[in-house]
């Protein structure tokens, strides 16, 4: 079946109790057993749920994959993975990577005696020069959050020993702009809080496998760390999961018209995003991926100033954490979901202060580009940023001083 076909009806059959069409919320934590250890294969929500169980294989078919476990969030999915870790065990990680990520592994992790090596995997060499006897995971985020790098999957899974495993957080791309597994990864994880649900209304993580030894550790691990997903969280994250296909075409369409408009602004330093030709990894993301997806990082000339009041002047575009709904939100990384990196740690990978993140949602593309026309023209001079044809204008907008402590 195609994709559109499978989002739709894989893991979804009728309710053979009340015939009714879309999967029930099985709102309870016990079940009722015939006799000891006799029971239709629930015992305990903790353990499975027949919602979850629902999505888990809508999710595995969407990644084509043989197994999927759920998790109560992107984090939880990670924390699991790391799970099949031990103390003494050392991971590679893409140094460009979602600041919760940085967290775990330099706050919790390496508590463990987990140690990591943050490293450009854009460059292979520098993989290959970072991986160590004790090496046993290399960690990808492709494309990267929030420079929108390429990471050449099937390159870095060359590079795994039958012991080292490859995982790939595919959830800019998701499955239907790209294929982790196909290209030689162990372990697909994705924050379903993001495209997959779609709507901003849930939390949830996923991780999906074609290993079968993996996937019975990683429920294990679900079990015995207890992240593990409601089944309202599920039912919300399935009905999301079904117009996947559909709306990751308008994310899409609308990123490009969106990338391709500030690209033509003057007062706009840097746009980044894989669908331009002017991507450095333009071609690796046409040959990797089929779409380019829904987010796009921009660098406003000018001070910080007019980076963090721009955020504020934008109308169609919420400031907010996350991405992925179908509304179009603004982020700034370095003070937003990226603040856990210390500064010359961020800046050092190219989230500085004037950069901002799009995640571009499924109005109307015309309406978003207005939004954002608006928005660079009112801070354009007050920002001190003169440009030909500008008038002269000798006000600027105050430096913020703070914009509170990160909060994803």
């Amino acid at each position: 079946m195609d994709f559109a076909t499978r989002a739709i009806h894989a893991g979804q059959d009728a309710d053979p109790t009340t015939g009714a069409t879309i999967v029930p919320i099985y709102a309870t934590s016990t079940y009722t057993q015939a006799a000891v250890g006799e029971h239709k294969g629930f015992d305990y929500s903790r353990v499975a749920n027949p919602t979850r169980s629902a999505l888990e294989t809508q999710l595995a078919a969407l990644e084509e994959a043989e197994h999927c476990v759920a998790f109560a969030s992107g984090l939880g999915a990670e924390t699991a993975i790391a799970g099949l870790l031990s103390a003494g065990d050392h991971v590679v990680v893409s140094d460009d990577t979602y600041g919760g990520t940085y967290r775990l592994f330099t706050r919790v992790l390496e508590r463990f005696g987990i140690a990591s090596t943050f490293v450009d995997m854009t460059d292979a060499e520098a993989v290959r020069a970072a991986i160590v006897p004790a090496t046993k995971m290399l960690w990808i985020e492709t494309p990267t959050n929030p420079m929108l790098r390429i990471i050449d999957i099937a390159a870095m899974a060359s590079l795994a020993a039958p012991d080292r495993l490859v995982v790939v957080d595919n959830t800019f791309c998701t499955p239907y702009f790209q294929s982790p597994l196909a290209l030689g990864a162990d372990i697909v994880i994705h924050s379903a809080t993001k495209y997959i649900g779609g709507h901003s209304d849930a939390i949830g993580g996923a991780a999906m496998t074609n290993d079968g030894a993996i996937a019975e550790n990683l429920r294990f691990l679900a079990k015995t760390l207890g992240a593990v997903l409601s089944p309202f969280e599920a039912f919300l994250i399935s009905r999301g999961a079904k117009t996947l296909a559909v709306r990751m075409r308008e994310h899409e369409r609308n990123a490009h018209a969106v990338a391709t408009f500030l690209s033509e602004r003057d007062d706009v330093s840097e746009v980044l995003y894989p669908g331009l030709p002017s991507h450095p990894q333009y071609e690796l993301a046409r040959a990797q991926m089929s779409g380019s997806g829904g987010i796009v990082s921009v660098r406003l000339r000018g001070p910080e100033s007019r980076a963090l009041e721009f955020a504020k002047r934008t109308r169609l575009f919420s400031l907010a954490e996350s991405l992925g709904g179908v509304e179009s939100l603004i982020n700034h990384p370095g003070r937003m979901t990226h603040g856990s990196i210390p500064k010359d740690e961020r800046e050092r990978r190219g989230i500085t202060d004037g950069l901002l993140r799009l995640s571009v949602g499924i109005e109307s593309a015309r309406d978003l580009i207005a939004d954002l026309r608006q928005a660079l023209d009112a801070t354009r001079t007050a920002a001190g940023v003169l440009l030909a044809g500008d008038p002269p204008n000798p006000s600027r907008i105050p430096t913020t001083q703070s914009a509170g402590a990160p909060t994803a």
